[in-house]
């Protein structure tokens, strides 16, 4: 049985979640206040938690930004209840990183579809793929079966290499993400005198060569076959859409490139959030010399949150966390829709 915790100062609101959610045969507890709220989701660790924005004690936001630095926590599906006067909720709530949002008020039909899809989404992601082509080839298939991944190539070529061929060499750009399905891959650098020393040994289970496609440069070093292998390659479009597209789908890929190891996991999240970053930054400054060619006198930026993550290649919650974090820097002004560059010079540092 599913746990779904439920933070509601209002007592009636509250009752009536409660009641839905047990008849439709969920788990339920409750809270008044975001601080017990807190309390109960690191004691229960609930499957998922439903929050209202504005409360005494703790607002949602607070709630929200604890849990999220909880590595306990941080995953749990987070679904924001917002009023409809509340207009700039919705984009706060997703800037903090809230999969969802109810507005009041709604139905029972409504809170049993916006439960129930994030629910299937993360248990999708929850379990584990098989450390080889097939089960890669699953995670992929699973992915495309959501509305933002459903470009998706089916182009995933399995290549088989000999002893001593190269996969990738250093100095060339990264265009495609490496999976041993077989075999076993060192990679190396050459140094000055033209002697190699290896960096990493590899073997079937695990992904090469996706650190230069997060920094998108040329890969740092070599990868040569030491026992036969049989590999997948995955297009560099793919690889951006799988971690960039959706929430669910990019914490479950950056688990299976880091191999669960914590450590690595961390430098992986805070190297694709530098990635979208300078995607962003490149993104406004283009947008901003286009506006400065067609009208000069207007110095500010007018497009949808949407199109700009369609321009960047990435889920529109990143892009929009990515924007409040440049305002917050002092980089950009942001008017509703319309986005003004303060400092052109620092988004060129971001760029780079």
């Amino acid at each position: 049985m599913k746990k779904i915790l439920v933070i509601e100062d209002n007592h009636d609101v509250r009752e009536n979640i409660e009641e839905i959610l047990e008849l439709a045969s969920y788990e339920v507890l409750s809270a008044e206040n975001g601080k017990i709220g807190v309390s109960l989701a690191q004691k229960h660790k609930p499957d998922l938690i439903i929050c209202d924005i504005m409360m005494p004690e703790l607002d949602g936001y607070g709630v929200l930004h604890i849990l999220s630095k909880n590595p306990q926590t941080a995953r749990v599906p987070f679904v924001f209840l917002t009023a409809k006067s509340e207009k700039e909720d919705f984009r706060k709530g997703m800037t903090l990183g809230a999969d969802d949002y109810l507005t009041k008020p709604f139905d029972d039909i409504e809170l049993l579809d916006a439960v129930e899809t994030r629910l299937k989404k993360g248990e999708l992601f929850m379990k584990d793929f098989a450390k080889t082509a097939d089960g890669l080839s699953a995670f992929m298939d699973a992915a495309s079966g959501l509305d933002e991944l459903k470009s998706l190539s089916k182009d995933r070529r399995i290549r088989n290499y000999k002893v001593k061929n190269n996969v990738f060499l250093e100095g060339d750009m990264a265009n495609a993400l490496f999976f041993i399905n077989k075999g076993k891959v060192k990679t190396y650098k050459t140094n000055t005198d033209g002697k190699d020393y290896i960096t990493g040994l590899h073997e079937a289970g695990e992904f090469i060569g996706f650190m230069a496609l997060l920094e998108n440069s040329v890969h740092k070093e070599s990868a040569m076959v030491l026992e036969n292998a049989e590999i997948c390659i995955i297009p560099k479009d793919d690889f951006m859409r799988l971690l960039y597209n959706n929430r669910d789908v990019s914490t479950k890929f950056i688990k299976m490139l880091s191999n669960n190891l914590i450590e690595k996991e961390d430098q992986l999240l805070t190297l694709a959030y530098s990635s979208v970053r300078q995607r962003v930054a490149e993104a406004l400054l283009m947008l901003n010399e286009k506006q400065e060619k067609v009208h000069p006198e207007d110095k500010s930026i007018s497009i949808t949150r949407e199109n700009l993550a369609g321009i960047v290649g990435t889920a529109i919650e990143s892009v929009i966390r990515t924007l409040s974090d440049f305002k917050d820097e002092k980089l950009i002004e942001i008017k509703g829709k319309k986005i003004v560059i303060l400092d052109e010079k620092g988004l060129v540092k971001v760029k780079h």
